[in-house]
């Protein structure tokens, strides 16, 4: 199996990677982004492009891949409005375009959040910008879309935290929240193998939660 993935230096996209990496059936992960990964693996292939918003110069190198991870994605604090709607809508928009161009039959896997909101009339901003971005895939001819909504992400080794401050975060948040509220945590791992094994999901379109990835991560 081939597949796609945009984000790998981010910490949803290390998480999809490293269990990549150990997963015998994905033969190939073609890696697009800004810089390298980092990490030198015969299974890893990289393109290294710089405009979201445009792939003609590389879309032929597409065709012929069973599945797209998308955990390209920013977080909303500090950012103006119209950077956030640029990142989490357009260079989705645009992804989406190019695959179902070049692959439509690919299975998409999208990265939203817990809190999405797909009426789009939530007062946070995020929430109805991510929820318009999970609307507009719904129109795409995929052979099947997963639409991820994580909480709180433990790493585990091999997994660098969005976070600064994430040893307090670990130390302290993770084990109230798993210990009262544990449909709310999950680790880097159950992410990762969560998203892998949403390309066997049967339904056309699926929104999986953050108790439900938990449970998808060990079918």
């Amino acid at each position: 199996m081939k597949v796609i993935l945009f984000g790998a230096t981010g910490m949803v996209g290390q998480c999809v990677l490293t269990e990549c990496l150990k997963n015998s059936v994905i033969e190939e992960i073609l890696i697009v982004g800004r810089r390298s990964c980092g990490i030198k693996n015969k299974k890893i292939k990289e393109i290294i492009h710089d405009n979201f918003l445009d792939y003609s110069e590389i879309e032929n190198e597409f065709k012929g891949y069973n599945a797209c991870f998308y955990c390209l994605g920013v977080s909303s604090v500090g950012m103006s409005k119209e950077i956030y709607y640029d990142i989490t809508y357009n260079y989705t928009v645009a992804v989406a375009e190019v695959l179902s161009k070049q692959n439509p039959d690919i299975r998409f896997a999208f990265i939203s959040g817990a809190g999405t909101d797909e009426t789009e009339k939530s007062r946070t901003n995020w929430a109805r910008v991510k929820g318009k971005a999970e609307n507009v895939l719904r129109k795409y001819p995929f052979k099947s879309l997963s639409l991820f909504r994580p909480a709180y992400i433990k790493a585990l080794e091999g997994v660098k935290p969005s976070y600064s401050l994430n040893k307090y975060f670990d130390w302290f948040f993770y084990p109230v929240l798993k210990t009262f509220f544990p449909k709310t945590v999950i680790t880097s791992e159950e992410l990762g193998l969560a998203m892998i094994n949403s390309i066997y999901q049967k339904e056309k379109v699926k929104i999986i939660e953050n108790s439900e990835i938990k449970k998808l991560a060990h079918i």
